[in-house]
This record gives structure tokens, sequence and C-alpha cells, in this order.
């Protein structure tokens, strides 16, 4: 088969990536390759009564499928170049911004009308963190909510759907630079597919395999960081001033014992704690809804601990996987500690749980996160917690959950042009899969951002 373009990953890179290229030349024939299910085919089995917990599928319908692993995020688009990733360093800021607002525009023709954008400019709260040592980081946040975003996506595929060709629950396996400068995509039982264009959005849950792709063919890449935490979960109302306000309020504080930084990550107000399952490695995620009947009593979020390596060791992802595989062997997945106890040096188990004033959002294993994270970061995070209560008060109570190991695995940052173009012409890596996004809106503007390249060059 022969197509003008080929997308590898229909996460959102690859979605407006595609969804430009039918807008703007849509005599172009485009197939999209994507290793999980349609959307309307992803369903994760944990029910809470017959599963309880992960059951290891080989195709994590959370991770994996149309929407990526954004599609049952609670849909937050951070329109900001403060985070989420370095696209403005390829592209430029200015132009960053325009396409994260364009996606915006997109999202809100597609069912995302009414939703709310919050903002931290001006906001009283960046003064009460800075006298507490916290920076609060500048930011506009359109929420869409776990449900609203999911109508936004199918709204999209039912227009995309007739106009380019979907292979879905078809992994490619490799990817051949021919000598006409063309590419061959080998998937299924020997099958291939040629285009002129190729482009790839794997996300990060495709780490590994952009890595081996890389190596192939010889393309350069950067060691990155991971990013190694918990997720908390306490009453909503603790957090409730600040997430009324800002909704999402991404707080960095870099700690007095060792000067790390520790940052909040995926605030989800009224939320619910989810399994996340990450090359058959079970971590811990955060999702919220805009349906006020789904809203829960409690809200969650992240707080991570980026961690880089040098020589000799490289292999950041590989540290993360053994930290997260170590906290799935002594908990059969995920481990959830109440704040006390690990302050007491004990273990947690469900009786103290029950007996607290912090219902927990998902069945996870009561155990001792001391036994899994490192000290360092389990001493960062401590600190953190502190520092939170001096803003929040209640933050560091007893009976706060913390749930691990949450993980954020990076890609080893491809070596791109400012076209986001590999040595390869025609070969453009995008999204999270890259290393240079790590958001949704920087994902998003990455894939439409490509798309006019290839409009100009074909």
């Amino acid at each position: 088969m022969n197509y003008d373009v080929i997308i590898i990953g229909a996460g959102p890179g690859g979605i407006f990536s595609a969804y430009e290229l039918m807008k703007k030349k849509p005599e172009l024939k485009v197939a999209v390759f994507e290793a999980g299910y349609a959307l309307e085919k992803r369903k994760c089995p944990i029910d809470g009564e017959k599963v309880k917990s992960c059951i290891k599928c080989p195709t994590c319908a959370i991770m994996n499928g149309f929407g990526g692993a954004g599609a049952f995020s609670d849909g937050k688009y951070n329109i900001t170049n403060d985070f989420g990733g370095t696209l403005y360093q390829y592209i430029g800021k200015t132009k960053a911004l325009e396409l994260m607002k364009y996606v915006d525009e997109i999202n809100m023709s597609h069912g995302g009308e009414g939703t709310k954008m919050f903002s931290t400019a001006g906001s009283e709260f960046k003064k009460l963190c800075m006298q507490n040592k916290l920076k609060l980081l500048d930011a506009s946040v359109r929420h869409l909510g776990t449900d609203i975003n999911y109508v936004v996506l199918e709204n999209l595929y039912a227009e995309m759907k007739d106009h380019m060709d979907f292979y879905f629950h078809t992994p490619v396996k490799d990817i051949e630079a021919l000598p006409d400068g063309t590419f061959r995509v080998h998937y299924g039982e020997g099958e291939t597919a040629d285009c002129r264009k190729c482009v790839v959005s794997v996300g990060r849950s495709g780490s590994k395999w952009m890595e081996e792709v890389c190596k192939k063919l010889n393309i350069e890449t950067l060691s990155n960081r991971v990013d190694i935490g918990v997720r908390v979960e306490i009453p909503a109302e603790i957090f409730s001033h600040l997430t009324d306000s800002l909704y999402e309020s991404k707080i960095v504080y870099r700690t007095a014992k060792y000067e790390d930084a520790v940052r909040t990550f995926c605030m989800n107000p009224h939320g619910i704690v989810v399994n996340e399952n990450t090359n058959g490695i079970v971590t811990v995620n955060g999702h919220s809804f805009e349906d006020p009947e789904k809203k829960t009593e409690n809200t969650n979020f992240a707080l991570l601990v980026a961690k880089h390596f040098s020589e000799p060791f490289k292999d950041s992802n590989g540290y993360g996987e053994s930290i997260a595989r170590l906290s799935n062997m002594l908990g059969g997945g995920v481990i959830v500690q109440r704040f006390g106890d690990l302050e007491r040096g004990r273990r947690t188990n469900a009786k103290r749980i029950q007996e607290g004033t912090v219902r927990p959002t998902l069945d996870a294993t009561p155990g001792d996160l001391s036994l899994v994270l490192p000290k360092r970061i389990l001493d960062d995070i401590t600190e953190m917690l502190y520092a939170l209560d001096k803003i929040a008060p209640g933050t560091a109570n007893d009976d706060t959950l913390l749930y691990g190991v949450e993980v954020k695995f990076y890609n080893m940052e491809v070596k791109l042009d400012e076209n986001l173009e590999t040595e390869y012409k025609g070969l453009y890596i995008i999204g999270d899969g890259s290393g240079v996004t790590h958001s949704l809106s920087h994902a998003s503007a990455s894939g439409v951002y490509v798309a006019g390249k290839i409009i100009e060059n074909i």
C-alpha cells in the first residue's frame, strides 16, 4: 500500500497532525497506525467489583488507543511555555503559544464549548507561594474533564474516519528508510506500507520502541530525565481556595536538605486516583470530571522529583521502571500509605485507612513506601508536603494518603531540526515520543506544526 503520509500513533500529536492535513490538504492519502483500540473499544476491565486491580492487559486501554494516554486523563490543556515541554526552543515562543491556542479553538468547536479557562495571571496565590519558598508557574489552563475530553475525541474521530485509513490494534514493528527518500512501515505478519512522509507520534508508552528505531536508523538521541514520586489524596476542601480559582496549580519547591526540585503535577479537584499500565508495570495517576455527579469528596495530585543521570549511567527510564517494579512486587500493584504512618516508620494497614478521615478512591494495597522509594526522594516529598501545608493547612495531616509509585517516563530526546524533522528528510518525530513535549497542549501543537511543514513541502 502506498500513502502520501503515514502517522504512527493516534495520540494528541497524531490526531492533530492528521486533522490539519485533512483540513488543509484533503487530497492527500493518509494512514494512521495505532497499537491500541478505537475510542469506543477502550475499556479498562477494572470495575471495582469483579475486577478490583490491574490485570496487566497486553494493550492497556488507559494508555493506548485513539486519543493516546490523554484520552482518559482529566483533559487539561495548559497554554504556556513555562512547562509542558521545550517545543518553543524549536519553533519559537510566539508560534508555540499561537498553535496551542489554535488547538484550543478546535477542541471548543468539537464539544468543549462551555468549559472554563483558568489562569494564574495576577493571582493572589503567587505572592502567598513566594512568601513560603514556593513558586507558582504561570499558565492558562483549559479544563475539559475526562468526560468532555472523551466527547471532543469522539467528534474529532467522527469527522476524520472517512477521510483517511485508521489501523487500530496494529502496532508498527519497524520503520525502513528507502533509497529513494521514502519510508516503509512494517506491521502485522510481514505486512508493509510505503509513504512519502512519515510522522512518528508514539507517546511516552512508545519510549522503548522509539529508542530502538533511533538506534537502527542511527538517529542521535540525548539522555532525558525520569520523574518519580507519589500521588497525594486529600479532602477537596483543603485545596479548594487554590483549585476554585486556578484549577491546576503547578507549584515548584526547592528542598532545603538536598536542593532538589519537587513539583505538583496533574491536580484533580474532586477527582479519582487510577491505575496505569506502562510496558507491563502498574503505576498510579489521577482523573477528574466536569459532570457534578461524578465528582468525589477528594482532590488528588502528584508530587514528583526529577532525576537526571550522566556518565556512566544513562537509562533514566530503566531506573524508574525498577522502582515501579519493586512497588508491584511488594504490593501486587499500587501501594497506599497514610502520611502519618510514613512519618512514624510503620506500614499502613486496612484498619488505619478505614479509621482515617480520607476515603481512598482507588483500591490499592496498604503498605510501606519507604521500602520502595529511595530515601532522598521520600525526604524531598516529605519536605514538600510540609511546605504545601503552609499555604494549604491540612496537606500534611496524618490521614493524607500517598499512593506509589507515580512515574513519568520521558523519551530520549531525539535530535531534530526546527521543523521537528530528523536527518532523514520526511521523517518527523512529534509529541511526547520525541522527548520534546510533555503535555496534551504541546503534543497537539507539535502535530499541527508538522502538518503545516508537510503541506509546504509535499
